[in-house]
């Protein structure tokens, strides 16, 4: 089997594959951009395996006007840049030691040692510069069918990093056949070593977090790992009963997945803290959280806040409450997003001035948006007469 995607015959690729081949070693493409070309998915990262060390990597590349990174040398990793496109290259390793959160490893001519320090089968797939795919571990009948399994002992696995339990979901979100369920071997050892969940960087789980949530339909996904306490240990206090409603209402106003407003649907103590949110991010999922629970009405709702974030508010209060989606909001809160308030603090002066003055904007304020944005500049100042 051979993959045919574009990137793959991209000068710039098989630049860097010449690189490593005119010398002898062996170039390999591996991971996501092998799973996602046979899946007829887009590729993000372009990263290569080699039995070449990384100083071989660094000379060669030096001596063929590539800029070179060393970004992770320790662990085999250089960064070859060909015309303003980066690739990971990576000398094949197996692991010596690890604690769950990091690895000390040992450089191997093996392609065999290599992948099975990888995580699932279906991320242990190799592809030659001409696109000819390799599957040391049986991975391609596992990413056909759509299973996500765990390379040989899911337990020891997990020992290695404990982050690979947040992964096995994100994963099986993404490309599981919902079908087969959830791997049983993996769930017993994801139960069995849950514990190693708070030996992890707040950071790396937020990440992991919201690219699960970014998943076409993650809700089978959070409810295991509800049922497995997966959830709580991340994220204290989450509740995922708003989450299926939530994606179903996506669905039928035809809206693209946002995983903050699936967070802001999923609750939980502090996500800023515990998921290690930028304050944007945590700013828009407290707004909504805060908003879809209060009494402010659709048409408020896009006034102050826009069309884009009210519709998420909607969306995220049906979920919540459990009320029937009504198009009718959508509609006046694009109303109120398109209305202008028609007074300013001149139309008052000089007859009220100071805190009054705010005041009594306010007010008015509130009387045209009561009036669903019907009453006029003259009407709000006649009241005031």
């Amino acid at each position: 089997m051979k993959i045919k995607d574009s990137w793959l015959n991209q000068p710039e690729t098989q630049a860097v594959c010449a690189v490593l081949t005119e010398n002898g070693a062996q170039a390999l493409f591996v991971g996501g951009c092998v799973r996602n070309a046979l899946l007829g998915v887009a590729a993000s990262d372009l990263d290569i395996a080699t039995d070449a060390l990384p100083e071989q990597v660094i000379e060669w590349g030096t001596d063929a006007k590539l800029k070179v990174i060393k970004t992770g040398i320790d662990h085999g990793t250089v960064t070859v840049v060909s015309n303003g496109v980066p690739f990971e290259v990576t000398t094949f390793r197996r692991d010596v030691e690890t604690d769950g959160r990091r690895a000390v490893v040992a450089f191997t001519k093996e392609i065999s040692e290599d992948a099975r320090r990888r995580d699932f089968t279906m991320n242990a797939l190799y592809a030659h510069p001409d696109g000819t795919v390799v599957d040391p571990l049986g991975g391609l009948d596992d990413l056909i069918a759509g299973r996500v399994r765990f390379i040989e002992d899911a337990s020891q696995r997990i020992l290695e990093d404990y982050l690979r339990i947040l992964r096995f979901f994100r994963f099986t979100a993404w490309y599981g056949n919902p079908d087969l369920g959830f791997d049983a071997d993996a769930l017993d050892a994801i139960a069995t070593h849950l514990v190693g969940l708070i030996t992890l960087s707040k950071e790396r789980v937020g990440t992991e977090m919201l690219k699960l949530l970014a998943a076409t339909d993650p809700a089978p996904a959070v409810a295991t790992m509800r049922s497995l306490n997966v959830l709580t240990s991340v994220l204290p206090g989450a509740d995922d009963r708003g989450l299926g409603p939530l994606i179903h209402l996506e669905g039928v106003v035809n809206v693209r997945p946002d995983p903050l407003r699936r967070l802001a649907a999923l609750g939980g103590e502090t996500p800023d803290l515990n998921l290690r949110l930028s304050k944007a991010q945590a700013r828009k999922v407290s707004d909504l959280r805060n908003i879809a629970t209060s009494s402010m009405g659709p048409h408020e709702m896009g006034y102050r806040y826009g069309i884009e974030f009210s519709s998420d508010a909607i969306l995220v209060r049906c979920a919540l409450l459990e009320t029937v989606f009504d198009q009718m909001d959508l509609l006046s809160a694009e109303t109120g997003a398109g209305s202008v308030f028609p007074i300013v603090a001149a139309d008052l002066m000089p007859g009220v001035t100071g805190q009054a003055l705010g005041e009594r904007l306010r007010e008015l304020e509130k009387s045209w948006i009561a009036s669903g944005f019907t009453l006029s500049k003259a009407d709000l100042l006649r009241d005031l007469s």
